[in-house]
């Protein structure tokens, strides 16, 4: 949809951590971008600045996603709208539902019935890989087990590994966006109210709209002193601090991590994509990693070989064993690639934590440790 005319898109939640990479992503390819925001005290400060690290040239509106005058306002003469906005944390909406719920499935449907009367090109929605709950797993013999839930008993005991109904055991396979989904938690519910709404509403009213499944995002101005936003900002923090990393479990659970700029060049494609329109994409790396290795890469990156992980041998509420992407969707529709590796990524990460605590506690950074070289301006 990219054209002379410099379209304007809104990114509701666009001063978050992806929402401020995405709208540079989208500036510097000539798009206009307009950005939604509470500015959430937790996050912003009492004050409800803009984030020093937004970009410029982007416009702010300071409102809340369940305001219908506000949203009217945001949605003037706008083209396309991107829907980050959203309260993230799988364990924390285990206990405050209503938030979650108002906010995510509530704030998604005052956002549909505003676009009834702002005709868009574009709808694309950002979801989650906490749908799915586990992902795809078979057994030896290649039965394939699309719908896996740990036994409680299991794990309490520390039978980590999930098994199928017949006590086998059984194996993870890359997740496609075929498999059948499993929220386990209210988060990944409200994620998927978002999905279904917007699936619906466009296929209803000719809101030409895309799902992107993210999995785990992390990169530079993420909320690192937040365990829910940012495990591997959380993990550099730990250790640029001489604590040891918390390991649940065994340390051996595996995700898919993607830096946040190969997130925001997959929004921008699926914004350019005219066959993106209708279908629900994974975003990812395609490359499965456990929680040990990653700690064990950031205990490398920051000279903390010495400090082992504490194994804590418990689970969580609402954790899963292991879910890795099929990207091959992306790959074939989008045209998109991970450029990012998680070895380069994670140098930025740790090289931007460390300037963080630096300049809270008002020292200098040490030279010594971290090619500080950004991937992106």
């Amino acid at each position: 949809m990219h054209t002379d005319t410099s379209p304007t898109v809104l990114i509701t939640g666009g001063a978050g951590f992806i929402g401020s990479h995405l709208a540079t992503e989208l500036l510097q390819h000539g798009y206009q971008v307009r950005i939604l925001d509470n500015l959430m005290p937790q996050v912003h400060g009492a004050e409800r600045r803009r984030p020093d690290h937004l970009d410029q040239r982007a416009e702010v509106l300071v409102g809340d996603i369940r305001d219908s005058h506000q949203l009217e306002e945001a949605l003037d003469g706008v083209d396309a709208v991107i829907h980050l906005a959203a309260v993230i944390g799988e364990r924390s909406s285990m206990y405050r539902l209503e938030k979650y719920m108002s906010i995510n499935t509530a704030g998604t449907a005052v956002l549909l019935e505003a676009l009834l009367d702002h005709p868009i090109e574009r709808l694309i929605v950002a979801s989650s890989s906490a749908v799915y709950g586990e992902g795809l797993y078979c057994s030896y013999n290649g039965t394939v087990y699309p719908k896996v839930r740990r036994s409680p008993k299991e794990t309490a005991r520390g039978g980590w590994e999930p098994r199928s109904p017949d006590g086998e055991v059984i194996y993870p396979l890359p997740t496609p966006e075929t498999k059948e989904v499993s929220p386990l938690s209210v988060y990944a519910i409200s994620k998927y109210d978002q999905e279904e709404m917007c699936r619906l509403i466009g296929d209803t009213y000719g809101i030409p709209t895309t799902i992107l499944r993210l999995f785990p995002v992390y990169g530079p101005h993420q909320g690192y002193a937040n365990p829910y936003s940012g495990m591997l900002a959380d993990y550099a923090s730990r250790l640029l601090q001489g604590i040891p990393i918390h390991l649940f479990e065994d340390g051996y659970q595996q995700r898919d991590f993607v830096s946040v700029y190969d997130a925001v060049r997959a929004f921008r494609l699926a914004l350019e994509s005219p066959d993106a329109a209708g279908v629900t994409f994974n975003i990812a790396s395609g490359r499965p990693c456990t929680f040990k290795t990653a700690a064990d890469h950031l205990a490398t990156i920051t000279g903390r070989q010495d400090l082992a992980p504490e194994i804590m041998g418990t689970t969580r509420i609402g954790d899963i064993r292991h879910c890795f992407a099929d990207i091959g969707r992306a790959r074939e529709v989008l045209g998109y690639e991970p450029e990012v590796t998680l070895e380069a990524g994670l140098l930025d990460l740790v090289a931007w934590v460390q300037a963080e605590i630096a300049a809270r506690q008002k020292v200098p950074v040490p030279i010594k440790a971290l090619g500080s070289s950004r991937l992106r301006v």
